[in-house]
């Protein structure tokens, strides 16, 4: 034992020269125990829109203000109401995912080692992935081998509540897509030159059968069920492995297959040459099952497409008619196209109730046209603005109130689900967004105010299927504080009601009284509430009294005491008064709301091996080494050269001199 000692003493501190040791309690340093738990807020590292600090000023209280106090006179039994929506899938929000960043959403890869992000890791593959009759295994280090802890939480937030989770994978870079058998380090998808020609220069992914087994294994855990975007560029190749290996893989969890993203906007992205119109798209879409279909985003109106016949022509292979589109945009300070929209005075534009009912009308034909064709109608690609959304509106309270009434709006409209879109760090209105592969061992994921709105939703519309919605227009139809009813199973289960002003007074606060005609209220009712002090803010969002947490805080998991309120009831008057604070939103249960239990999943690989050994502060404060109170580090990265990186060594040359005492002293000790 004793000769042991001094080698290993050797070994350690050549360990200690040539790799990162975390200190505990350093200034401006994440701590990192041996298992990878964050400890200490660290500072933000970067400045990209997912993580921008933007906060508007909301808009002043309406002037008149919306009445504080009106009565909902509503109907017990969906028979007696005129104008219910068709039934509603507690799946109707789901999320569109770029396809060039599935693999940082999903799965963390880092070449069979331990990885420095929170994942689950599949290795051993003790578990066998069931897709549909066959069974799928993958024994490889690739990226299906590790799930992103976060993100499966995130989606189990959503099936608990909904039973299911959509997912629709594609968006611009589906376009240029292609397979190739095997990438460097086995990594599932890789990027190349941008398509300069679209306005966004998005990149065209190159992808291997692992993106697929990725997919499968998700859906294992959390039933996710997917669409997939086809590449459509050349008509003389369709490249239809995509296709294959989805059915071959996905078995049951592939929705249906999405045949061009956008077509009315070809010929501006130089992706056909003109005079290129619904009449062509149409022609050249019928090549496969299961299609999506047309996907226009506004140039052409979906009546242009249907006017062609397309809806006969493929009524056997399709499987639903869709749709794409935002808002607005803000595309020209970042791509110099489009005119400059000034967010502080776009948001009062989406904070009211007008904004959702203008975007569902133009689409109001449709859904009646897909209603007798008997198919699905899908908005496949939504959020707050393209070109990535507003800083301060995208990220905001107010957009979670929007994006949840617009939802809501969209399923009164007869669409049968909506994608909110999901892209990468650049972007402002993600619902949920992976940290930057390099900073993963420092930071968690961060949360996007509209997730909440998906969270929310599937409350709303619940498991059942069977919930069908109607815009309620109480208050004299005000637009700051819209209602609706849900009816499930037959019966009214319940009500929602918004309130999108900001008053800090409580001036503004409403109550809104229910009463039921052909039957009676119950003698209680729970209420749940999404609220926040401002619709300017950002982080602090609560549902039902739980957050997600802040930027860089988020491990998928809801936090804080959950918090039901329970209001009791006037039987004898057959009324029931429900508060509204300004701003926020009530979800009224008046039949026995479902327990929610979400599972969450653990984490098997923790953080990088050369972020492993810990010190206690106090310990170290004592040795011959420096205190660490005012290190400074250089970087995150190994083998980082930089000049900052030169102003640590000699803090870490006293760490290290420090540890040689302590290991010396301890040597020493086991040869007396």
């Amino acid at each position: 034992m004793p000769l042991l000692r001094p080698l290993f003493l050797l070994s350690l501190l050549r360990a200690a020269a040539t790799s990162g040791v975390t200190i505990y309690d350093q200034i401006g340093q994440v701590t990192l125990a041996a298992t990878g738990t964050q400890s200490a807020a660290a500072p933000a590292v970067t400045t990209a829109a997912a993580y921008n600090t933007t906060v508007l000023n909301p808009p002043p209280v309406p002037n008149p203000p919306p009445a504080t106090a009106f009565t909902l006179e509503l109907q017990a039994q969906a028979s007696a109401v005129d104008g219910l929506s068709i039934p509603i899938p507690g799946t109707f929000f789901g999320f569109s995912v770029e396809m060039s960043v599935i693999t940082q959403l999903c799965a963390f890869f880092c070449g069979g080692r331990d990885c420095g992000a929170p994942i689950l890791t599949l290795g051993s593959w003790e578990k066998l992935v069931r897709v549909s009759s066959r069974a799928v295994i993958r024994r490889s280090h690739k990226s299906s081998s590790f799930v992103q802890v976060p993100l499966l939480n995130l989606l189990s937030n959503i099936r608990e509540r909904a039973g299911a989770v959509n997912i629709r994978i594609g968006g611009n870079t589906q376009e240029f897509a292609y397979y190739v058998d095997t990438l460097p380090d086995g990594h599932a998808i890789s990027k190349e030159k941008a398509d300069t020609n679209n306005p966004t220069q998005t990149p065209a992914v190159i992808y291997t059968v692992d993106l697929f087994y990725l997919m499968a294994n998700i859906s294992s855990f959390t039933n996710v069920h997917w669409y997939i975007g086809v590449p459509f560029n050349d008509t003389s190749d369709f490249r239809f492995q995509i296709v294959e290996y989805s059915e071959a893989i996905l078995g049951d969890y592939l929705l249906g297959v999405q045949v061009g993203n956008e077509p009315d906007l070809y010929t501006t992205h130089q992706h056909r040459t003109k005079p290129y119109d619904a009449s062509n798209y149409t022609i050249e879409f019928g090549e496969l099952n299961l299609l999506i279909g047309p996907s226009v985003s506004g140039t052409w109106s979906p009546e242009d497409v249907w006017d062609t016949g397309f809806i006969t022509d493929y009524a056997d292979s399709l499987y639903a008619l869709s749709v794409e589109h935002y808002p607005t945009d803000n595309c020209q300070p970042i791509y110099n196209i489009s005119i400059y929209h000034d967010p502080q005075l776009e948001f009062p534009n989406f904070l009211n109730h007008t904004s959702g009912v203008a975007l569902c009308e133009p689409y109001l034909n449709s859904t009646a046209i897909a209603q007798q064709a008997e198919k699905p109608f899908l908005m496949f690609e939504t959020n707050s603005a393209s070109c990535g959304g507003f800083p301060g509106i995208s990220d905001s309270f107010g957009a979670a109130l929007w994006a949840l009434d617009y939802g809501l709006q969209m399923a009164y409209s007869n669409f049968s689900g909506a994608m909110l879109h999901v892209g990468g760090q650049d972007v402002f209105y993600n619902p949920f967004t992976a940290p930057p592969t390099n900073q993963s061992m420092l930071f968690e994921w961060t949360i996007g105010a509209v997730y909440y709105s998906a969270l929310v939703a599937a409350e709303v519309f619940g498991k059942t299927n069977t919930s069908r919605i109607i815009d309620l227009l109480g208050n004299d139809a005000d637009i700051y504080t819209p209602q609706y009813a849900i009816y499930e199973n037959g019966a009214l289960a319940r009500i929602a009601l918004f309130n999108y002003v900001t008053d800090p007074t409580g001036a503004t606060d409403y109550t809104a009284t229910i009463t039921v005609n052909g039957g009676t209220v119950p003698s209680s009712v729970t209420v749940k509430y999404l609220l926040s002090d401002s619709v300017s803010t950002k982080n602090n969002i609560t549902w039902a009294g739980q957050t997600f947490g802040t930027v860089h805080e988020v491990d998928g998991r809801l936090k804080n005491d959950l918090n039901v309120v329970t209001i009791n009831c006037d039987t004898s008057a057959n009324t029931c008064a429900i508060p509204v604070p300004a701003p926020g939103f009530a979800l009224v249960f008046l039949t026995q709301e479902e327990s929610i239990e979400t599972v969450t999943y653990p984490t098997t690989a923790h953080t990088n091996t050369k972020n492993t050994v810990t010190v206690a502060s106090a310990v170290l404060a004592t040795s011959n080494g420096m205190s660490g109170s005012d290190w400074e580090l250089g970087s995150t990265s190994s083998g980082s050269k930089t000049s900052a990186a030169r102003r640590t060594m000699a803090p870490q040359l006293g760490w290290s001199l420090g540890l040689m005492g302590l290991l010396l002293a301890w040597t020493l000790s086991g040869t007396m």
